[in-house]
């Protein structure tokens, strides 16, 4: 599901892909619902291909909003992003994940994936695992 979920630079908020058009995307707003267009110029990226840094790998961003979905019971985020201050953050993101790297993982980075967590929640999208996974975990079953 993430990987049509996108954020797109300069602009606030996350988009839904709704199609491609001829050199740009057209995007939907979680949270106005406006469609509008992103061009090639826009630094678009897919939620799918983010991952926070751990001490010894990287993490995929969706089993981090998982952890998040766990923790706060599919509610939204209990933590106020804008509000909280840098070790209150960390802290909170310690609860998520014990071993994400502290010298690069940044507060203005717990702020955002908080964001995130919190529009997701708010327009409906609490499965955040990719598709192809329930695929992955029947082919391993059969054998």
């Amino acid at each position: 599901m993430l990987k049509t979920i996108l954020s797109i630079s300069g602009k606030p908020g996350l988009y839904k892909l709704v199609t491609q058009g001829k050199n740009m995307l057209i995007v939907e707003s979680l949270i106005d619902k406006k469609k509008i267009p992103a061009y090639a110029k826009d630094k678009v990226i897919s939620l799918g291909d983010i991952a926070i840094y751990t001490e010894t790998e990287e993490e995929p961003l969706y089993k981090v909003l998982t952890s998040i979905k766990e923790k706060e019971e599919g509610k939204a985020c209990s933590c106020n992003a804008q509000k909280a201050n840098p070790e209150e953050l960390r802290e909170y993101m310690a609860g998520i994940l014990p071993n994400f790297d502290r010298e690069r993982v940044y507060p203005s980075d717990i702020r955002k994936l908080i964001t995130w967590y919190n529009l997701l929640i708010k327009a409906g999208i609490t499965d955040f695992a990719p598709e192809n996974e329930p695929v992955a975990e029947t082919d391993s079953a059969e054998k």
